[in-house]
């Protein structure tokens, strides 16, 4: 983890909500935002524990608990989840008084990022995404890793073993990696009552279920072909939470993206190739293409 004395933390009011996010490195650097993935448990700083301090060498990192998780308002808008945290974040932009930042991704992150960008690119400098939902996770059959994650709150409710067979079995490559520590971390998050009540992440149902689908089918967006800002697209080719042709789908659509696959890697580019990722990160973000 970064030191805490390193990390400066705020909570901002957005919409009548609150939104906690902590930042490092020179407040006059480049703005960069790393939005988390919606696994049980999730937060900003336990997604980039591995990430922050690297890229706060060039840039002001900020890093945001999305709505629904850690220490943020609880309960997301299920009828379009992915516009409900793109607004979010430009809500927070506008607290900071930035009118545009890089934005980084992670899978539910990732969405978000490039929903924000959809909606108002004038307000994204570039975007990385790793394993963003939103390609093949609508119209195909669930992964086993996306169906694990979706169930997580269902049948018998939320338990460690749960969350556990999640994180090693379908978000990492090699189990070993993960610390028992961070499994009870996240374990402990995702039985807040408030977000228990209201699970962030959820298949939706109900008769404006299809109407949720077609929101989060990115591949259905023309504006998708349209889209100016340069993109960074890094997808673990062992992901099996969203699948890794969604990398594919990225490159052939966007006019500005460039797609780099990870061998032996699953949905947390990040966490298992920290090094790789925060070299590209930072080369990309730094205009070193």
């Amino acid at each position: 983890m970064p030191a805490s004395e390193d990390l400066q933390e705020s909570t901002y009011d957005i919409g009548g909500r609150k939104i906690f996010a902590v930042q490092a490195g020179d407040p006059d650097a480049p703005p960069v935002l790393l939005l988390h993935g919606g696994g049980p448990g999730a937060s900003g700083v336990s997604n980039y524990h591995r990430n922050i301090t690297e890229l706060a060498r060039q840039h002001r990192v900020i890093v945001p608990d999305l709505p629904g998780y850690g220490r943020s308002t609880k309960g997301v808008d299920g009828t379009d989840p992915f516009g409900f945290l793109a607004d979010h974040i430009r809500g927070l932009l506008d607290a900071l008084g930035l009118a545009k930042a890089h934005l980084v991704g992670n899978s539910y992150g990732g969405s978000a990022a490039l929903r924000l960008a959809l909606d108002t690119p004038d307000r994204v400098d570039r975007m990385v995404l790793m394993g963003p939902g939103g390609f093949g996770t609508t119209r195909a059959l669930p992964t086993p890793g996306l169906n694990s994650l979706l169930n997580y709150y269902t049948g018998d409710g939320p338990s460690r073993l749960k969350l556990e067979k999640f994180i090693r079995n379908y978000l990492v490559f090699n189990a070993a990696e993960v610390p028992e520590a961070a499994i009870d971390e996240r374990y402990e998050a995702s039985i807040d009552p408030e977000v228990v009540a209201s699970p962030p992440l959820r298949r939706p149902s109900g008769p404006n279920a299809l109407r949720t689908l077609w929101k989060m089918d990115f591949t259905r967006d023309p504006r998708l072909s349209r889209l100016p800002v340069p993109t960074l697209v890094l997808w673990g080719a062992a992901d099996k939470v969203n699948r890794p042709s969604g990398g594919r789908t990225l490159a052939e659509r966007l006019p500005n993206c460039d797609l780099y696959v990870a061998a032996n890697t699953g949905h947390w580019v990040q966490f298992e190739r920290a090094d790789l990722f925060n070299r590209l990160c930072a080369d990309f973000l730094g205009g070193r293409r």
